[in-house]
């Protein structure tokens, strides 16, 4: 302990003799809620951690001619014009704690369960460059998720990043707490991320998987919807700092974003009280790259470990081309979209299989999987739509063929439907639609 405390003294000293203890200070000339404008921070870079007294700490989040804008992630008191601001020569990090694993935690390393701080917390850094392309390999392995109509129509592999996609109460959240609980026994750490979520709604979820032995393997990471919007904006880049830590480990890790319409929400919002000029929608201009560089985290590295993103957005009417969803789906390797038309008829998953796409297909599948699914694929999208054409019709009018076409249509739909937290392993899905498809 004496020889800790001699090179803290030490270090300190050298400092002092290097002129390495001066810090930049400035004053604040404007406050807009948790946005504040400080005047005299003259050689502060982006993103940095600076102090306002002992009353609040923020980060620089835009750089003036004459001023710097500062975002507040925590605040202890009330903020005034003149109050004196500190720079701190250092990024703004996250505390993260190798015991987060089973746990609801936040970016400032609380276990929001119990209220208390992680006694092992260490810093890591949020703002990361993109791991480069050289370190990058084919994704090449499936990630089942459980679900038939994905596993078996649009596989999901390790190292993809796959859209879930659908109007509100249409199963988004279940699908991807289902591919969770298909991971138990599969070594792969899974990050549940909630941005703007209630406490119930987190509460609940952290049940759900409690009662299915899931939280052995997963951290649920949340910003809930009374924290200040720049924490709810920095929570998902927070995860995928701890998903690619562990990547690099050799790990592979499945992370789930709920959702990114609230974050993009959050992100305009900041934005417009920063003073930076709104575009389409109010978004600023660099909204695409926001999420972008938050979802091109997922890969599949050269170390062998690997990070599978399964982004959430939710739309409004059914309508999938509005600007936030065209532009994540624009940077993702396909979408899983859920229909309320057919969430409202029983279909659960309620996926729409003629919008849904999985860009790399059969590349992440087994021989036996990939030749089947091209196979159901085939005839379910010819079967739904003949339906569309023929619903109101009285089938014993129809002739033979269609008859028969129609019948074996219902019985590949109806064999999709699967209850929540009921997982199907691959030989079970190969089993069933065998049955019905045959040697096709």
């Amino acid at each position: 302990m004496s020889d800790y405390i001699e090179d803290v003294i030490n270090d300190k000293i050298t400092e002092i003799k290097e002129k390495k203890n001066l810090y930049d200070t400035g004053r604040v000339m404007r406050i807009v809620d948790y946005i504040v404008e400080v005047r005299g921070l003259e050689n502060v870079f982006f993103f940095e951690e600076v102090h306002i007294g002992n009353k609040a700490v923020g980060y620089v989040s835009k750089i003036n001619d004459s001023s710097v804008i500062v975002s507040i992630v925590k605040q202890f008191d009330d903020i005034f014009i003149n109050d004196e601001v500190r720079s701190s020569k250092k990024m703004f990090q996250m505390n993260f704690s190798p015991k987060s694993i089973g746990h609801v935690i936040d970016l400032f390393g609380i276990d929001k369960t119990t209220g208390k701080k992680f006694d092992d917390c260490f810093k890591l850094d949020i703002d990361n460059p993109t791991i480069p392309i050289m370190e990058r390999r084919a994704v090449n392995r499936p990630l089942y998720t459980g679900v038939s109509g994905i596993d078996l129509l649009y596989p999901i592999g390790k190292g993809q990043r796959q859209l879930v996609i659908g109007d509100k109460k249409t199963g988004k959240t279940q699908l991807c707490l289902d591919a969770i609980n298909n991971q138990n026994g599969k070594d792969v750490l899974c990050i549940y991320i909630a941005i703007g979520k209630t406490k119930k709604n987190i509460k609940d979820i952290y049940n759900q998987l409690a009662k299915k032995g899931a939280l052995s393997y997963t951290i649920i990471l949340t910003a809930d919807n009374d924290e200040k919007a720049p924490v709810l904006s920095l929570t998902p880049y927070a995860g995928l700092s701890i998903a690619e830590r562990c990547m690099k480990e050799g790990m592979d890790v499945l992370v789930v974003i709920d959702d990114l319409k609230r974050h993009a929400d959050v992100y305009r919002e900041i934005s417009i009280l920063s003073g930076k000029e709104p575009g389409r929608d109010a978004y600023p201009s660099d909204i695409f790259y926001t999420h972008s560089r938050l979802l091109e985290k997922g890969c599949q590295h050269e170390g062998g470990g690997s990070i599978t993103i399964l982004p959430i957005c939710e739309t409004k009417g059914g309508d999938i081309t509005d600007y936030i969803s065209t532009n994540i789906i624009s940077i993702t390797d396909g979408q899983i979209v859920l229909s309320k038309k057919n969430f409202d008829k029983g279909q659960k998953p309620a996926i729409d299989y003629g919008l849904s796409v999985s860009r790399l297909g059969g590349a992440v599948q087994e021989k036996s999987m990939k030749k089947m699914g091209a196979n159901v694929k085939r005839e379910l999208l010819s079967y739904l739509e003949t339906r569309e054409i023929y619903e109101l019709a009285n089938i014993d009018d129809m002739g033979a063929e269609l008859q028969n076409k129609l019948l074996r249509g219902q019985e590949l739909l109806n064999n999709f439907n699967q209850y929540k937290f009921s997982p199907r392993e691959p030989e079970q899905i190969l089993a069933t639609f065998t049955s019905i498809m045959g040697d096709e």
